[in-house]
């Protein structure tokens, strides 16, 4: 069994610089492997003999993949020394992310449907990097020890269940600081699969809504929160407070901050609400039943595509 448990970290002013200056050079190193890919992408994306006369051809080179890009990190070290910084490990998780995002574009999903070009990171986009290993006791107490940044003091609201062992960390940067969280496995708990013979008495149906969140098929009903229109009295007052603050100063940082912990404390709030919602829809049914919207506009819409041909 696979589960995550998340918690607040309170690093100490020089472990935040440690992590502000990773998150920055695994950033650049970002765009740089994803710029290989797309000049790799756009040479040779077209045979040869297809390319125009004035064009000249160019110069064939292997595909950089996974493998090869990864093997090139030790001329990044040599190049520019403040990678030695980054543990071994995070460095290649940042070439696994780019191969994950450029592989989505390429290749159709389940579904059949491919997801947008992947774009550069600019400066603050990006905002995680992850171990891919670590060590089982690397919890100590209140702090988790993160290689290369030390102890970390840790907020951990909830233990962690008995015969889970830490397989992966990732450190995330949020609008109101920074967040750890904990990929968790049990290889002798079995996953949650869930035999139940649907019937009248144990099936709830819900239907999506505008003007409720949802209806169910005993005819209740719950209301949206609006959690965005009730703060948006808030917002419009700390947006006035940025629009007034001169670019590049200091204050307009602060500002922006403000806008953005707001925007979370409402994410927040809708997350909460669903997790609710799901686990009260869960104590009256055992099997909760849905449309499902994508084949239903798929279906109608290859229909409306037939009429006209």
């Amino acid at each position: 069994m696979h589960t995550a448990y998340q918690y607040k970290l309170r690093p100490k002013k020089e472990q935040i610089a440690t992590i502000e200056m990773w998150l920055e050079l695994l950033r650049r190193q970002y765009n740089y492997r994803l710029g290989e890919r797309f000049s790799w992408w756009s040479e040779s994306r077209c045979p040869v003999n297809a390319c125009p006369l004035v064009m000249p051809i160019p110069q064939l080179r292997d595909n950089p993949n996974y493998y090869s890009q990864k093997k090139d990190l030790v001329n990044t070290k040599d190049k520019f020394p403040e990678y030695k910084l980054i543990h071994s490990q995070v460095l290649q998780d940042c070439i696994k992310r780019v191969k994950l995002a450029f592989d989505r574009w390429l290749k159709a999903d389940k579904n059949g449907q491919k997801l947008g070009k992947p774009r550069f990171k600019g400066k603050g986009r990006y905002r995680s990097f992850t171990y891919p290993q670590i060590k089982l006791d690397c919890i100590e107490g209140n702090q988790i020890n993160l290689p290369k940044i030390g102890k970390v003091k840790l907020i951990q609201h909830r233990p962690i269940p008995e015969g889970f062992i830490i397989k992966t960390v990732t450190i995330s940067r949020k609008a109101d600081g920074y967040y750890v969280t904990l990929s968790l496995e049990d290889k002798s708990v079995p996953a949650l699969t869930f035999n139940v013979e649907p019937t009248l008495k144990n099936t709830l149906g819900i239907d999506m809504g505008l003007k409720e969140f949802l209806v169910t098929s005993e005819g209740e009903s719950v209301p949206i929160p609006q959690y965005y229109r009730k703060s948006q009295k808030r917002l419009k007052t700390l947006q006035k407070r940025l629009s007034r603050k001169k670019k590049g100063s200091k204050r307009r940082l602060k500002a922006v901050k403000a806008v953005a912990k707001q925007h979370k404390k409402v994410a927040d709030k809708r997350k909460d609400f669903h997790f609710k919602t799901a686990n009260e829809l869960l104590s009256k049914a055992n099997v909760i039943a849905h449309e499902n919207l994508y084949y239903y506009l798929y279906y109608h819409s290859s229909k409306s595509l037939d009429i006209f041909h």
